[in-house]
């Protein structure tokens, strides 16, 4: 079952220009999303037509939209991985219009639509802080249930009676904490950089660093100790772990990764477990890749976006603030390109990743503080967020909670309390706020540039 993408995410966008750059007293503000053609969603320039061929079989599987039949279920948050990653083409982020609202009902099902999910907020997952016994939880409880639903996958789950979680009594609790969609373009990139160019970077600068108070860390995967860098957190090793977790997690399809249905209730399981493996496929009989193969190969051929030359801002605006981004001290933690390394694929092999990230966790202090541990991730510690694509993106933040880059950056400063520590960028906010009105212009122009 095919998904209807759709273009709404550039309804409204503006350049916001007038005024910006001619005024030297007016109060610096974020242009706003960048508009005109989506500068992301294509293949990577050097692909072999057997890798085209690839990347195309994963676009496909990535729109699919899966229904019972599928295993979708018992309990998902979406039924599609393009649903998630649209704007500002496939691909990407969370759209203007967030499709969860209308799954809630979809196909006869009975799901009430949580306080935090709205028609013109972001895509979210919930996440619980802690069980009711005090001890951690941390993870992802899905918002709608299958019961009730019979969809056109010949799927009928009208037999299935299991309950949606209690939402707003968790977030009456200050339990819940949420995380929106991280972009996948360009992650082959991500996925190809070695670890020794990550632990070199984040070495580089020390003093720089210190006197900013800038440290951070990698995270690990607990097996091998190998540098994950995936998520939110940098919880996840590898895109095929990303996609398996996934499929799983987002959609209630078990794989080959995680074979287990994460709700027992067997009336609810409509299709073999795992539901989802490498085999013959049903419409051509020949032998084919799961699909979690499938999106981890789309994402891993998929190109970075290109930024802008002189939109918002002009070229002395964009040129500017990409100094300024520099000398403030951003490009400590927010590292402009690391380089691949003698990667399978010809077209991933010693290239630039201009990515905007050192691809660490660091310490941001308890105004985003989410509680939450994964790996060596404390409940303090993110992933520097790669910025390129930030041009074109609609919310920000790991939870969504702003549009506004402005905000965004303010957001990164906080001081400690009896929890967690103050944040590693409270120095580096402080000297983008000592910037003049058209310095901080700049700065923000440079990054919707990107």
């Amino acid at each position: 079952m095919k998904r209807q993408m759709t273009s709404v995410w550039l309804a409204g966008a503006t350049f916001m220009l007038m005024g910006v750059a001619a005024d030297v007293s007016a109060q610096a503000r974020d242009p706003g999303v960048r508009g005109g053609a989506a500068a992301a969603g294509q293949p990577l320039q050097g692909l072999t037509p057997d890798e085209m061929d690839f990347f195309n079989g994963g676009l496909e599987e990535f729109e699919e939209a899966e229904g019972i039949a599928d295993g979708m279920g018992p309990r998902f948050n979406l039924d599609g991985c393009g649903g998630c990653h649209e704007a500002p083409a496939i691909g990407g982020s969370s759209p203007a219009v967030n499709p969860q609202v209308a799954q809630a009902t979809a196909w006869g099902a009975r799901n009430a639509v949580p306080s935090f999910i709205r028609a013109d907020g972001p895509v979210r997952e919930a996440r619980f802080k802690f069980n009711a016994n005090g001890s951690r939880d941390g993870g992802v409880h899905a918002l709608y249930v299958i019961s009730g639903r019979v969809d056109d996958t010949g799927g009928d789950a009208s037999g299935c009676a299991i309950q949606q979680e209690d939402f707003e009594a968790q977030v009456a609790r200050n339990n819940v904490i949420f995380r929106t969609p991280t972009p996948t373009f360009g992650l082959g990139l991500v996925e190809n950089i070695s670890d020794a160019t990550l632990l070199g970077n984040l070495a580089a600068n020390s003093g720089a660093k210190s006197r900013a108070g800038i440290s951070g860390r990698l995270n690990r995967n607990g097996n091998d100790g190998t540098i994950t860098r995936f998520g939110w957190k940098a919880q996840n090793v590898s895109l095929l772990m990303f996609s398996g977790e996934a499929y799983n997690v987002e959609m209630g399809i078990t794989n080959e990764l995680f074979a287990n249905e994460r709700d027992q209730t067997a009336n609810c399981h409509f299709a073999s477990h795992p539901n989802d493996v490498t085999g013959h496929d049903e419409e051509t009989g020949e032998l084919a890749m799961s699909a979690i193969e499938s999106f981890a190969v789309f994402m891993r051929f998929l190109a970075a976006p290109t930024p802008h030359s002189f939109f918002p801002g002009g070229r002395d605006s964009i040129r500017n603030g990409r100094a300024l981004f520099s000398d403030v001290g951003c490009g400590l933690c927010h590292t402009p390109s690391l380089r691949t390394g003698d990667a399978t694929t010809a077209a991933l092999r010693n290239k630039d990743a201009n990515l905007y990230s050192d691809l660490a966790i660091h310490n941001m202090g308890p105004r985003l503080a989410d509680n939450v541990e994964q790996g060596l991730a404390r409940g303090d510690e993110f992933r520097t967020a790669p910025l390129w694509g930030v041009g074109q993106r609609l919310f920000f933040l790991h939870d969504g909670r702003t549009r506004d880059l402005m905000r965004a950056i303010q957001e990164h400063a906080s001081s400690g309390n009896s929890q967690f520590g103050p944040s590693e960028a409270n120095r580096v906010v402080s000297n983008f706020n000592g910037l003049t009105s058209r310095q901080q212009q700049d700065v923000l122009n440079f990054l919707r540039s990107l």
